[in-house]
């Protein structure tokens, strides 16, 4: 939704009788707070099974469950004259640690689900590849990104790489155009944690969220030529100064994640952060490529353009640059027309609100020394009564794919408990809710509890963790409480928003 004072707006208070969790009916105060294209019609603080989503100007076209693994990173890649969904997943859970795979009868660590999605609304499971052992998020293979063999520069022209996590303890290389029956081809191991990392599938840079043995820090960037899958090479290790080896004093924030906008952008946009500390750090490309590497404080800093610290309450999960943004408000003015801007999304952690909101942030970097803060984007949490729902709620993560059909127009946003949030940010300045979806939960949701008095009381509610879209205009949400994938659509206004049919 937009930006709302809850108080001072109309409200429509509704009373009504819903069953909870232990199947006794109690008494439920509501609000619907209007706005334009979205009424949320929120009633129950709790979800429950068999109830149908909650939904505005999206609707749910296929789903699959995943094998109710818990989901982070999807990635949709055009394969052919098919389309692929490769999901990372967080380790298994303390009841399930390690979910029989159904295809094979076996229990396997959780690790990445491939599933053809070109019929979207009839998703085929094809293969599950085993992640590292562990819970939550010591195991799994949380994060996949892909490039055709074909766009590398020494690729195999008839390969399809998987850049996938194994844990936190290295990152591998699969050929995957044979989608069911994939072959590891590289592994880049020794580490001692993993993240969001990013691939540049046209030079073949990757810029890998590692946790090299002797940094100060658990998370940092190594750069890799990946040009050629099989055989990578190292171009340099890189972070703040202060988390190198050999620094002393307080060890800065560690990386998120990192998104480049290559050679012709030539410029990398690196998040620092989770729920707290956060900052938006620009980096010269080439710089960065091509400067020197021994990671000295002062080697460290060249390539640096500038930093745009964040509240202490909020970090950066993701930071999506968008360049050359033609603002409508500013077209009569004779300078600024259009601006660089920076969508960066904070990742909620805790259960039940028990931290600061974690939103939605635009900047304007066009004059990129001075970034500066221009927006924000939340959801009303009186919309839903999200902080009773159970588990998170706040944002997590943006879809990344910069395909024309969404890209400078509108943006989803992933928001855990309370779904899945498609903003219309044609203007930057003011984005503006225009749909959501709230998937059901299923016999397969997960709980999430907190500590009450010494006391565990556990929710179960739905948990969207991250999404993503394909140059079709599906959207892709997958669930952190292993209730899997599902495909959604525009419908109503919000199709016009983004130009589609």
């Amino acid at each position: 939704m937009p930006r709302y004072d809850v108080f001072s707006q109309p409200r429509l208070v509704s009373i009504v009788w819903v069953e909870n969790m232990t199947g006794h009916l109690k008494l439920a105060t509501y609000f619907c707070i209007a706005s334009i294209g979205c009424c949320s019609a929120a009633a129950a603080q709790q979800q429950a099974v068999g109830a149908p989503p909650e939904a505005s100007n999206m609707k749910l076209v296929g789903t699959n469950d995943l094998q109710a693994r818990s989901a982070y990173q999807p990635t949709i890649h055009h394969q052919g004259n098919r389309w692929i969904a490769y999901i990372g997943h967080h380790g298994g859970t303390d009841d399930i640690p390690a979910p029989v795979n159904p295809q094979t009868g076996k229990p396997e660590p959780n690790g990445t689900s491939i599933v053809d999605v070109t019929d979207p609304a009839q998703p085929k499971y094809l293969r599950h590849i085993p992640g590292q052992e562990g819970k939550y998020e010591s195991g799994g293979a949380q994060m996949v990104r892909v490039c055709d063999g074909k766009d590398l520069p020494k690729g195999d022209r008839n390969a399809v790489y998987m850049l996938r996590t194994f844990g936190g303890e290295a990152h591998e290389i699969w050929n995957v155009a044979d989608a069911a029956n994939p072959v590891l081809i590289t592994r880049i191991g020794g580490l001692k944690d993993t993240h969001k990392s990013w691939w540049e599938c046209d030079t073949g840079i990757a810029f890998l969220v590692s946790g090299a043995p002797d940094w100060r820090t658990r998370r940092m960037t190594q750069v890799y030529d990946l040009g050629d899958p099989a055989h990578p090479v190292k171009i340099r290790d890189f972070g703040l100064p202060g988390q190198e080896p050999g620094s002393t004093g307080a060890v800065p924030t560690e990386l998120h994640g990192p998104i480049s906008t290559g050679p012709s952008g030539n410029r990398v946009y690196f998040g620092y952060g989770t729920n707290k500390g956060g900052f938006l750090q620009i980096v010269d490309r080439e710089k960065l490529l091509n400067g020197p590497k021994e990671p000295t404080p002062d080697n460290l800093r060249l390539p640096e353009i500038s930093r745009m610290p964040m509240s202490a309450m909020n970090g950066a999960h993701t930071t999506f640059p968008m360049k050359d943004m033609p603002i409508a408000e500013f077209s009569p003015d004779k300078d600024g027309k259009s601006r660089d801007i920076v969508m960066i999304v904070d990742e909620a952690i805790l259960n039940e609100c028990a931290e600061a909101r974690q939103m939605v942030w635009f900047a304007d970097v066009t004059v990129e020394n001075r970034p500066m803060m221009i927006s924000s984007f939340t959801v009303p949490e009186a919309s839903g009564a999200f902080c009773q729902r159970g588990g998170r709620f706040g944002s997590h993560s943006s879809n990344e794919s910069m395909a024309p059909v969404f890209y400078k127009k509108m943006a989803f946003i992933a928001f855990f408990n309370a779904g899945v949030r498609a903003l219309d940010i044609r203007d930057p300045y003011h984005p503006t809710e225009v749909g959501y979806f709230i998937p059901s939960i299923t016999a397969m949701t997960d709980k999430r509890c907190v500590t009450i008095d010494g006391k565990d009381r556990c929710r179960v509610a739905i948990q969207t963790n991250n999404v993503e879209t394909d140059e079709r205009g599906y959207i892709y949400i997958v669930d952190r409480a292993n209730t899997g994938l599902h495909i959604l659509e525009l419908t109503g206004p919000a199709r016009a928003v983004a130009g589609l049919p």
